[in-house]
């Protein structure tokens, strides 16, 4: 099974061309879906964001797939999949965490609420472009006080500039030949860069912990 999953992230070029001949203007649709899930469910932040959009960009480029209506598409498939995730929060989160348990504790759900009422906007934005946070990001700022009005606002742009720039990306450097022949290496990278911010913000909040005063 992960042998499976691996082969098919560090693949994608390869396997999405394959899912285009075998299923033509299907594609689009299992695209959308793939996106709308990754973005509006929050058990499957595995599904890879960054770099499909990344390869469907490459194939569009060779004519494999009209990059306009992929850009359409998608950006609505990631508009309704955080929708989808903040409404989810908004219903089920207050619940879940009516009860402390070890991983849901009341006092984490205050933090995060004014966390939010702070930078929730930001945070919105920039959660799109970190794999793993983009999924749960909606789901925390339904739990949250941030109005929908607000969300929507922040998650339509951060929805049109994640897709915009991942498929703009793979559309004009996908091709080039050594980004061809590197492909598994430029999405290992893809990757890499992605999870940078969690890592300094690990390393931050390890830092500041460190440096604050022992009782």
């Amino acid at each position: 099974m992960l042998e499976t999953f691996l082969d098919l992230f560090l693949h994608l070029d390869k396997h999405l061309a394959e899912l285009i001949r075998d299923y033509g203007a299907w594609t689009y649709a299992i695209l959308f879906s793939i996106v709308f899930l990754e973005t509006g469910v929050v058990v499957t932040p595995f599904l890879p964001g960054d770099s499909l959009l990344f390869a469907a960009g490459a194939l569009a480029a060779i004519g494999g797939l009209d990059v306009r209506l992929l850009f359409v598409l998608l950006a609505v498939a990631a508009i309704l999949g955080d929708t989808a995730n903040y409404w989810i929060g908004n219903k089920v989160g207050p619940r879940a965490f009516s009860v402390d348990r070890w991983f849901l504790k009341h006092r984490h759900l205050v933090r995060t609420q004014e966390f939010y009422a702070r930078h929730g906007g930001k945070t919105i934005f920039l959660a799109r472009f970190v794999p793993i946070v983009r999924t749960f990001a909606p789901f925390v700022a339904g739990i949250g006080t941030m109005t929908y009005a607000r969300f929507l606002a922040w998650n339509v742009v951060g929805a049109i500039a994640w897709v915009g720039g991942c498929l703009g990306a793979g559309y004009l450097f996908g091709n080039i030949p050594v980004v061809k022949e590197n492909f598994t290496f430029v999405i290992l990278g893809i990757v890499f860069v992605s999870v940078l911010p969690i890592a300094f913000e690990w390393l931050r909040h390890r830092s500041a912990r460190g440096s604050a005063p022992q009782r």
